[in-house]
């Protein structure tokens, strides 16, 4: 199970124990705000794109949305999301639990500076109903 890797992933910090596990769904934005309580520009949503042949993820604060401008420009490429059937296999988790941690080697990440406005951030941590909170630095 992909929460099982994040776990693993967190051991070596030694804070496998702050990934937080919800009776409800948190696959979403607001569906992560909700169950934690908080604004959504504060929930780290991953996404997910494919250029030429490389994965990438850009973690985003919750209400911040790709500029197709800029990413082309950084890119070379308009913005092209992975095809759902495809995410789980490519990046290592699946369309609800996608995060930065214990992803599939050769996946490149990015954060968005959108990220920097908070102290604290929620991202998922695998599964359609963790995440865990932790500074834009730790990220």
């Amino acid at each position: 199970m992909s929460i099982d890797k994040v776990k693993s992933y967190f051991e070596k910090y030694n804070m496998e124990n702050r990934i937080r596990e919800f009776e409800v769904s948190s696959a979403t934005v607001e569906l992560a705000a909700a169950a934690l309580k908080c604004e959504p520009k504060r929930i780290a949503k991953t996404l997910s794109f494919i250029v030429d042949k490389q994965v990438i993820l850009i973690v985003t604060a919750g209400d911040v949305k790709i500029d197709n401008i800029k990413y082309k420009t950084q890119f070379g490429k308009k913005a092209k999301m992975l095809e759902i059937d495809k995410t789980e296999n490519l990046v290592g988790h699946a369309i609800g639990g996608i995060c930065p941690f214990a992803v599939k080697e050769g996946v490149i990440i990015y954060l968005d500076k959108s990220l920097k406005r908070f102290e604290t951030i929620f991202p998922a941590c695998g599964s359609n109903n963790s995440c865990i909170e932790l500074t834009y630095r730790r990220t």
